[in-house]
This record gives structure tokens, sequence and C-alpha cells, in this order.
């Protein structure tokens, strides 16, 4: 889920290697512990996914000892749940950002929303993707919690990228021979498709031809 989305600025270097110099501060507070877990949470399961990630790395990542880890989540799905959320609520912010800009017409907000993520997984390696993306690729080994709350974030993200094809349908941009809605999820289709393709290839060529076709399917002729 953008996605490719650029997530809040960790590195994985707090992950795989030792710092030198002071050594790293630890969060202070128990409602800052609990930000500092979903931020790296955040991080691992983007890069890796959910089934595949332990919560050793996530730990040592920010300092926290494990026995702390579970005052704040009951099991790792919870914590996984938690971090869905955290990320939907990121994610969300991020779109608002960029469909609601009236600088811009509709149309070009989700192109600008479009360049932002392909610019992401370039300055990131093609090692991030999109958090709901790759649970989406593990829903078999998930639970039905789980497969609800990313259908509810799909649902959510449809919603957004609905209300900007709506506005642009009416400023004639575009001419659908369907609802935005239907329109709306089929871009959430090939979209999350054609990040998992340009981290397989290590290219943003996947993202590109995927815009390219679907704004030729949508905009009006006569624009």
């Amino acid at each position: 889920m953008f996605h490719i989305l650029d997530e809040p600025k960790l590195s994985t270097d707090l992950v795989n290697k030792p710092r030198r110099g002071r050594p790293k501060k630890s969060p202070s507070g128990a409602q800052d512990t609990r930000e500092a877990l979903l931020r790296a949470g955040m991080l691992i399961l983007t890069e890796s996914g959910f089934t595949r990630s332990g919560i050793e790395p996530i730990l040592k990542s920010i300092g926290v000892p494990k026995g702390s880890f579970y005052h704040y989540f009951s099991s790792k799905e919870a914590f996984g749940l938690a971090v869905l959320e955290r990320y939907r609520r990121y994610f969300e912010a991020k779109l608002d950002g960029f469909l609601l800009d009236e600088a811009f017409s509709p149309l070009e907000r989700l192109q600008r929303f479009a360049k932002d993520a392909q610019d992401g997984i370039v300055r990131h390696e093609f090692k991030r993707g999109c958090l709901v993306g790759n649970l989406e690729q593990e829903s078999s080994l998930l639970s039905e919690l789980f497969r609800e709350q990313l259908q509810a974030t799909y649902q959510s993200w449809q919603a957004r990228v609905a209300g900007c094809l709506l506005e642009s349908q009416k400023q004639g941009e575009i001419d659908l021979q369907i609802s935005v809605e239907q329109v709306s999820q089929a871009f959430w289709i090939g979209w999350e498709g054609a990040v998992h393709r340009a981290r397989l290839i290590k290219s943003i060529q996947p993202l590109s031809l995927f815009m390219a076709f679907f704004i030729q399917a949508i905009q009006s002729k006569t624009y």
C-alpha cells in the first residue's frame, strides 16, 4: 500500500549495523515507546512482510527489551494490527495531501502522488514497498480479522481516489464508462501489482507503464 510510499524516515542501518559514538537513546515514556515500536514495525514489515518478520530486530532497532513489548501488545498479531492501523492513518494523510491539493487539477494530483511514490521506491533502492500490498500477498496465512482490516484499508484508499476522480469527471478531464468507485478499485489493483513488479526488477518502469495506461484509459479524448 503507497505505498511504495516513503514511510517515516527510519533507516535500516538501525537494524543491521551497530552505531558508533553515543549509545542510542531509548524512547522515554509509555506513549513514546509504543509509537517507536509502531514506527519500527512499519519499516520492517514494509520490507519483509509480517509472517517472515520477527520481533527481535524491531526491538533491537530502538533499544526496547522484549519484556516491554508485551506490556504494549498482547501478541505479534495484535502488534501487526496496530502497525497496520498506524500505516493506514499515515497513508490516508499522505493521500489527502496530494488528492485534495487544489493548486493542481484532480488528474494532476493523482499523477503527482504516483511520481512521489516512484521517487520513494528509488530512494529506498527498491527494498521498501507498500505494507498493505505486502500483507495482501500473505493473506492466506493471516487471520480473518487481519484480512478484514486490510479490506477496510483498501476501501478507505479507494474512496479517496474515487473522490478525486469524481471531481476530475465534473471538470471534464476524464470520461468514464463505469463508476468512479469501480475505476478507483481498478487503480489500486493495478498499482499494487506494479509496485511488486517494480521491486522484482528494480525499476520504476512498471509504475510508469501502469500510470500511462491508466491515464490514457480514463482521460477524455477531447480534453
